[in-house]
């Protein structure tokens, strides 16, 4: 009985502090830290301010969890730079995650854009350690694919913000693209045409894949044998 308690509770847990951080991700992506308050986020959760408070004691606490929460979900994204010695293979997956969790995650990405816009005023430290020490790790697997010859010398740093840059702006600008889109969201076959668009470019333009490899239709394949 007490162990069937304890997991009811563990499960409530679990629940409220789901509903809280998808409120929280709307609410601070709509208005901002700064104008962000814990009473319309609990209000947004569906729960007693009170409430909220017992599971983050701070508006802060929560904006970090929400910011660190994005965070964490793109770097699970970058594990396949780690799971493939192919850049073509490890790339297209990265490409193909990031845009995905846009198109998941669009609150999330609008948060940690306005935080980074304002200068990060409540994560510069996170910038300065988890940030800092994950790039330079991504970078220096890009770089031992130059050294090896499978890609063309670039600068792994602005190869990475590229990445970034054109993944993110489908949750960044996602009200744009719909707008271009006929005022709709993007379908199934117009948004895998966007991935491979995405991935054709960046991976012709470093040299994996050869340029007549970029189009619609096409997949992604090494310019070479060994690439």
């Amino acid at each position: 009985m007490r162990a069937r308690d304890k997991t009811q509770k563990s499960a409530v847990r679990e629940e409220n502090e789901r509903a809280i951080l998808k409120a929280a991700e709307e609410v601070f992506a709509e208005r901002g830290f700064r104008g962000a308050t814990t009473g319309v986020i609990a209000d947004r959760a569906g729960i007693p301010k009170a409430n909220l408070h017992y599971y983050f004691p701070t508006k802060e606490a929560l904006y970090r969890r929400v910011v660190e929460h994005i965070f964490n979900v793109w770097l699970d994204a970058a594990n396949t730079f780690d799971e493939s010695d192919d850049p073509v293979e490890a790339l297209t997956s990265y490409i193909s995650a990031k845009m995905d969790i846009s198109r998941a995650h669009p609150m999330g990405s609008k948060v940690w854009a306005n935080e980074i816009l304002h200068k990060a005023p409540v994560i510069q430290d996170y910038l300065e350690t988890t940030l800092r020490d994950w790039t330079a790790s991504r970078a220096a697997v890009i770089d031992r694919w130059i050294a090896e010859g499978k890609i063309a010398p670039v600068n792994a740093q602005y190869l990475l913000y590229m990445i970034w840059a054109t993944t993110q702006h489908y949750a960044d600008f996602n009200h744009q693209v719909d707008t271009l889109n006929g005022g709709l969201p993007l379908n199934e076959a117009q948004f895998e045409e966007a991935k491979r668009t995405v991935t054709g470019i960046i991976l012709a333009g470093i040299g994996a894949i050869p340029p007549t490899a970029v189009g619609p239709d096409a997949s992604a394949q090494p310019a070479c044998a060994d690439a």
